[in-house]
């Protein structure tokens, strides 16, 4: 079926048919969006998609609202606004238009709605205030993209729309960028999983590049890992591996020796040439070359494991 005109309702606009607008018009390209409420718009027809107005949800004739009475709910009772009922619906196409691996798709649509769409929808409804942020209020994303809204007193034609179009080019960078950052935490995931097979027993991660490494690694129960190791653009670097996440606290920390020292000072401490860098915080160092940060990892995890220089291979 050709969709050739997506409809939502005119003048002020909110987060929720903004980010809707941002899921279906990436589906459809091609389609015009019409903000209206006229009757004739709101009414469902076969080439179109209506969404945030129109007192009705029904999939199947492919109108989307939650204004009515009876509104719908999702399994735990939670409210839906327009935009979780699209994502509902529409999300997992969306994904496989962003070019997402089949196998991602699931894991995105669920952690996405969960972390994303429901606090949109939980706001959106009045059973979320955005108070509850605290002094970060007014930059909540359904705060920030009402900014957008033309101010009160401006009466040119054609204000809201203009405005609406602003608001979501915006949205859709930001929903963009965060799938983004969800596949791409799938991707590193599956690599870190795979050097964890090949470290074994080891002590010391290493990975071909900088990315996320905490969550696979707690997947995998590799209580054994103490650091990790990876190239950076001209050096390379270990770090420590955090106990908890929102926690500073690591596994290991660096030798206190090291911290706050860079070039020849750390050199001479650790013994290592190359080393080139140690953080005073003790959770990130660097060198200039594998084999500097190899041995750099070796002492930090002799030092920490209380003098087993065996159980520090890579």
């Amino acid at each position: 079926m050709s969709i050739t005109h997506l409809v939502t309702h005119s003048g002020g606009f909110h987060a929720d048919e903004l980010l809707s607008s941002v899921i279906l018009s990436r589906l459809y390209p091609d389609a015009q969006i019409v903000r209206s409420r006229a009757p004739d718009w709101i009414t469902p027809a076969a080439a179109r998609i209506i969404y945030d107005v129109g007192g009705a949800y029904d999939a199947e004739a492919q109108i989307f609202d939650h204004h009515q009475r009876g509104a719908p709910l999702r399994d735990d009772g939670q409210p839906y606004s327009s935009f979780g009922l699209i994502w509902k619906h529409y999300g997992r196409a969306y994904l496989a238009a962003m070019g997402l691996p089949a196998d991602h798709i699931e894991t995105v649509h669920l952690g996405f709605d969960a972390k994303f769409v429901l606090p949109i929808d939980l706001m959106d409804n009045g059973a979320l205030s955005p108070a509850t942020a605290g002094p970060l209020a007014d930059l909540t994303l359904p705060s920030l993209l009402e900014t957008l809204k033309p101010v009160f007193d401006n009466k040119e034609p054609g204000a809201d729309d203009r405005g609406f179009q602003s608001a979501l080019s915006i949205a859709r960078m930001i929903v963009e960028a965060a799938i983004g950052q969800r596949a791409a935490k799938l991707r590193a995931e599956t690599m870190v999983l795979e050097a964890i097979a090949a470290t074994g027993e080891g002590r010391v991660l290493e990975l071909p590049m900088g990315m996320p490494f905490r969550p696979a690694i707690v997947k995998a129960g590799a209580d054994h890992l103490l650091f990790v190791i990876h190239p950076r653009d001209k050096d390379w670097c270990i770090t420590g591996i955090r106990k908890a996440e929102g926690s500073f606290e690591q596994r290991a920390d660096l030798p206190p020796a090291w911290a706050g020292l860079s070039n020849g000072d750390l050199e001479a401490v650790c013994g290592v040439k190359g080393a080139t860098f140690c953080h005073n915080g003790r959770f990130i160092a660097a060198a200039n070359s594998r084999d500097a940060i190899l041995a750099m990892a070796e002492i930090a995890v002799e030092e920490a494991i209380g003098g087993h220089p065996a159980s520090s291979q890579v």
